[in-house]
Parts: structure tokens; sequence; C-alpha cells
């Protein structure tokens, strides 16, 4: 979407304050929050006029026909014209896009009415026949630069009540976690720092959003409170979200001190606080480790709360969502019970939405654990379902880091194609670094490729991204594995001991410390490792744990060490 205030220089010539006031009210109280309701995403402002990205021609019309009924319908001088176009683009090293897809919106939002709102045929083709507007055609126009000629149609969509009262509506809750990070407050008595503190909620917000299971309220909407005595349930209300991050900056002698803190919406209640105190050096790098200390600690604090919210809820109020949830807390135990009921609430979920995408993938999963345990009655079928179910999820959602990151993991259990799981792991990681699970996935499949080193590099990345993180027993226990086939007998058995510590009925550990201990000639302590994971595990034979999936393929070194434990052939 192009859009261009019509005679905006003529107007800042006669009032420039009372003009540059209006638009920016306009842009705070319509187009902002306008641009939010639809998922519109501002790709650069030119002044008068802007260029936005939407994730569908239905969603970009309706935002245009919001924002000129609202014009319409009100005593603003401001007059937009506004041009939409659906194409492909180019995305820039800047962030910024490209293209004839872009130059066409351009072009169109030149030759639209005052106040009116040219497309083109391909939108037109999206979005005829499911918004109450006509269609007028405009036939054939040779735009400037562009080589073919471009079929318009105006929207004709009157001043509309029902509109204005939805403008002027509370937002919904999305159905998923929702976030607004606030200005944080500049405690230093020194305006200098200002830059730093918004700088920090920058940082923060841009690591937040790359986690596609969030939704994450702009900067440009949070802004509006810079500055004003903030109710948070207010805040909350006026911008949709269950969930607001507070912080405060002071500046000490060659310190910063930054505290922030994470509140419920509903109850007021701090789900989770914190201070950081760095040395005052490189105050980017400052802003880089604050804000990732900050993320890494929320997220998974945000999945729990949300979670916690679920399991409240009663079962006939249940959501794909909440039935999501509810199935991650059961696939976390790992047990035969556990995956069978995270498998039934995630196709009931799957049923309420086939195109969800992050339920899909945990289908998959579930089916994979259970091939790798030695749950599965019949493991070919579960085998070929869970690499179905994860091809599903990545049809459904190819570019979201989580769906990637399970993917490479079961297709290198399953499957065992490297190029492709390393490539699809790596990208995981690419598109979005502050994910835990994603390096966590990362760390196994370079373990299965037999690539040890990276791994451990993997697995050091999702600790440090998620230090607290209820599942990190498995980060430990691949780490183990890891420091095995390096020969770092003592380094795996700290790992496998830690990683008891944190789940005691999770097999992987023992399996990590009879093979190290064995190793090392610790036969009493080997077979005291091995005899606990067969009470945990009473069916494991060495062959059957090479046999049930790729795992096994690069740990020699590993089976060694169980064959010296005396686990059994």
């Amino acid at each position: 979407m192009a859009a261009d205030v019509v005679g905006y220089s003529a107007l800042m010539q006669r009032a420039e304050e009372a003009t540059y006031a209006e638009f920016e009210r306009l842009k705070q109280e319509l187009i902002e929050p306008s641009l939010y309701r639809n998922e519109g995403r501002l790709i650069k402002t030119t002044g008068d006029g802007a260029l936005v990205e939407f994730a569908s021609p239905l969603a970009a019309v309706r935002c245009a026909v919001e924002i000129q009924d609202y014009l319409a319908s009100g005593t603003s001088p401001f007059r937009l014209r506004i041009g939409l176009n659906l194409g492909d683009v180019i995305v820039g090293q800047d962030g910024e896009l490209y293209g004839d897809g872009i130059n066409i919106a351009v072009r169109l939002e030149g030759i639209a009415d005052p106040g009116g709102i040219l497309i083109s045929e391909k939108v037109y083709s999206e979005v005829e026949g499911k918004l109450a507007v006509s269609f007028e055609d405009r036939g054939e126009q040779q735009l400037k630069n562009i080589s073919r000629p471009v079929r318009a149609y105006d929207v004709r969509a009157g001043a509309s009540s029902a509109l204005t009262e939805r403008l002027n509506a509370v937002p919904p809750l999305p159905d998923k976690p929702s976030i607004a990070v606030l200005p944080f407050e500049n405690m230093s008595g020194d305006p200098e720092q200002e830059y730093f503190a918004d700088g920090m909620v920058e940082e923060i917000t841009t690591a937040l959003s790359r986690f596609k299971s969030l939704f994450v309220i702009a900067r440009n909407s949070s802004f509006t409170f810079k500055g004003k005595a903030v109710d948070i349930k207010e805040v909350g209300r006026r911008l949709g979200v269950r969930y607001v991050l507070q912080g405060a900056v002071r500046k000490a002698p060659g310190k910063v001190r930054v505290t922030a803190q994470l509140i419920e919406v509903a109850t007021g209640a701090h789900i989770w606080a914190e201070k950081f105190e760095r040395d005052m050096t490189d105050i980017f790098a400052l802003q880089d480790d604050v804000a990732l200390a900050v993320v890494s600690a929320i997220q998974p604090r945000l999945f729990q709360a949300e979670i916690a919210m679920a399991k409240r809820r009663r079962p006939e109020d249940l959501t794909a969502y909440d039935l999501y949830l509810r199935a991650i807390q059961r696939a976390f135990r790992t047990t035969r019970e556990g995956l069978a009921e995270a498998l039934r609430l995630v196709q009931r979920a799957l049923e309420l939405d086939p195109e969800f995408a992050a339920a899909a993938a945990l289908a998959g999963a579930c089916h994979a654990e259970n091939v790798v345990r030695s749950y599965a009655v019949d493991a070919q079928f579960e085998s070929r379902e869970a690499v179905r179910l994860v091809r599903m999820a990545l049809k459904l959602d190819h570019d979201d880091p989580d769906t990637l990151a399970n993917a490479a993991l079961i297709s290198a259990l399953l499957v065992g194609d490297w190029e492709t799981e390393i490539e699809m792991s790596d990208r995981a990681v690419t598109l979005n670094p502050n994910s835990y699970r994603a390096w966590n996935c990362r760390g196994w499949v370079y373990k299965v490729a037999g690539q040890p080193e990276e791994a451990i590099r993997s697995f050091e990345r999702a600790v440090r991204m998620s230090p607290l993180d209820p599942q990190q027993y498995i980060v430990l226990t691949g780490m183990g594995f890891a420091l095995i086939e390096l020969r770092r007998f003592d380094e795996a058995i700290s790992a496998g001991k830690k990683a008891q510590r944190h789940n005691p009925s999770y097999p992987g550990p023992y399996r990590c410390l009879a093979s190290a201990l064995a190793h090392l000639g610790r036969d009493a302590d080997a077979r005291e490792a091995a005899a606990r994971m067969l009470e945990i595990d009473p069916a494991f034979t060495i062959s059957a744990w090479i046999g049930r999936s790729r795992l096994s393929i690069n740990a020699k070194l590993m089976i060694e060490g169980f064959r010296k434990a005396g686990l059994p052939e």
C-alpha cells in the first residue's frame, strides 16, 4: 500500500504547526491503530506518505477503506490518495522492499482521486465480493516507468459509522501471547541517556518480534505512552495485549543499571523481574547484551504463563491454541502416556484449525518421540506420520524458525538427508537467533550428522538463550553425547549429572553417564548408571537403540561405552 497526503506542502505553508500536529494526531489515533489491526508492516515513511506491507490483499483493502472512511466522515483537513498492488518484491539488506510490486502501488497512488483508493487487477481478483464495497473499472492505465499497462479499479466505500466505531473499538486479544514493550524510564537525570533507553526498547521489541509464536506491538504504538504516567490495565486494553514489559535505566559512574519487569495485564501480577548492571564501555554492545538477557528470560516465562492460563480454562472453552498449549505441557514429560495425551490434544487442535502449522509440527514431533523412545506399536507407521506432519507444517509456514528447527531434527533422526537438515537448522537460527528451540534442534542435527564440535557450540548457545528452561536436560544430554564422541569424558559426565538433576526420570543422562564412566574405567559407577537407566527404560538393548533412529549413526564411542558398561546387546 502506497499512501500520500494530498496538498500537504500547501497546508504546511498556510499553518505549519497546526498541520504537523494534526498529522501526528492522525498517525497515532487512526493510521497506526488501523495498521496494527490489519497486521500491516510499515516499510518506509516519506514525510507526508508511507509504504506498508500486508499479509493479504484483503487486509490491505480493509485497512485502506477504514482510513479513507474515517477521514471522509470527520473534520480533518487531510485527504489521502492510496494505491494498492499485489506482487513479488525484493527485500534489500536495509530491510526495505523494492521491485515492480512496490512501483505499481506507488504509481496507482499518484493517479488516485483525493480521498480515493485505486487497486490493481491482481488485488481486485483477490478481494472482489469479500468486502461491503463496490468497484469501478478504470480500465488499463499506462503507468510511468512500468512497461505494461495495468488494469485499475476504484474502490467505492462511503463513510460508514460502523467502520468508524470499529476503528475506535478496543482491539481484541490475539489467540496467542501478546506483549507490548513500553518506553524505559530514564532515571539518570541525564538527557543523553534517553537515546540509550529508547534503543534498548527497540532492541528488545525487535528480538521478541522474531518469535512468530508471540504477538508483539510495534514500537510506534508503544511509544505513544512515552513520558506519561501509565495504568497497566489501560495500556493493555488500548493496545490489546496480555503482557506489558516495563523498565528503567539508571547511569552510575562507569556503569549502567537496567531494571525490567514483566506484568500480566489482567491481574497486575509480576511474572518476572530482574536487574542488570553492565560496564559503560561499548554502548551498543551493552544494549545488545541486556536485550538478549531480557528476551532470554521473558520468552519462556511468557510461554509458561500461557500454558498455566490454558490449564485453568474449562474444556468446553478451549480453542485450537489452548489445546496446543496443553499438548506441549503433556509432551514435555516425554512419557508414553504424556505423548499419547499430547497427540490426542494436538489432533483436536488440528481438527479446529487444519492450517495450524505449529500444531502439525508438534504432532510430528510426538510421533518421532514415540519412535525414538520405542513407545511405538508400529514404528514404521509413526515414522511416516512424523515425516508427513512435519512436511505439512513446513508447507503451511516455511518461514517459522521453530517449525524449521523441528523439521530438521525429525528428518535427521528418521530420514538422514544431512545436507538438507543442516541447511534447515542453520536457516532456523538465522531467522531467529534468540530461539532456544532452534539452537537446541541445531545441536542435535549436527550431533547426528557427525559434527560434535558444532553441536556443542549450538547447545551452549541454547543454554545461553534460556538458562532456566524447564527442558534444559535435553540440551545437556545432547551436549554429553557430543562430548563422548570427542573423548572429553569428564565433561560428558558433568553434563550428564546436571541433566540428571534437572530430570531424574529421563533416561538420556544415564546413557551418557554409563558410556562416559565406562570409558574412564569407572566400572562400578558405569554399571550403577546403566542399572538406573534400565529401571526407567527396561526394554533397552543396544541393537534396539541402534535400530530405532539415526542417532546412533555417528555414535561409535557412545555404543562402545554401552558395551563396556554391560548394557544388554
